[in-house]
């Protein structure tokens, strides 16, 4: 494909409304703002979120706690679900995303120590629980943080 054979796809485009075209149209004289009023104004119009004078939605709802926007998301994946893996395989968070065991990595994934673990596997991830740790090494693993 080449910039000159670029074109729309099929079906979305949609040519403009043509306004104030005479009464026929369907759009004419008032050209779809109706009589008078803020809205039928040139630059009428309020802000998103704007209640006619009315104390808006936002401020009406309390406010409570701090949300840290640096805070890191994980997503956690407890030691009995690793057993769906095969013995001696590498666990990172491609592995486990590539054998359906998490949806989405976010920004990293933690090890929790719930169930048994019966493979022996070299887990490299973000975080791991100390008995997450202690049973992947108890089961002749390797356990990293990276």
């Amino acid at each position: 494909m080449n910039l000159n054979e670029l074109q729309p796809a099929e079906g979305s485009k949609f040519a403009p409304k043509r306004v104030g075209r005479g009464i026929g149209s369907g759009t004419g004289k008032t050209s779809g703002k109706g009589h008078k009023g803020q809205n039928a104004r040139s630059g009428g119009g309020v802000r998103p979120g704007f209640e006619g004078g009315q104390m808006p939605l936002y401020r009406r709802l309390p406010k409570r706690g701090f949300k840290n926007i640096f805070a890191k998301q994980y997503v956690a994946v407890n030691v009995e679900e690793l057993n769906k893996l095969e013995d001696g395989a590498e666990v990172t968070a491609e592995t486990l995303k590539a054998n359906g065991i998490i949806s989405k990595t976010l920004d990293g994934v933690k090890i929790l120590g719930r169930g048994e673990l019966n493979k022996k596997l070299t887990v490299k991830v973000a975080k791991m629980s100390a008995s997450a740790k202690e049973k992947i090494e108890k089961a002749g693993g390797k356990a990293e943080v990276m």
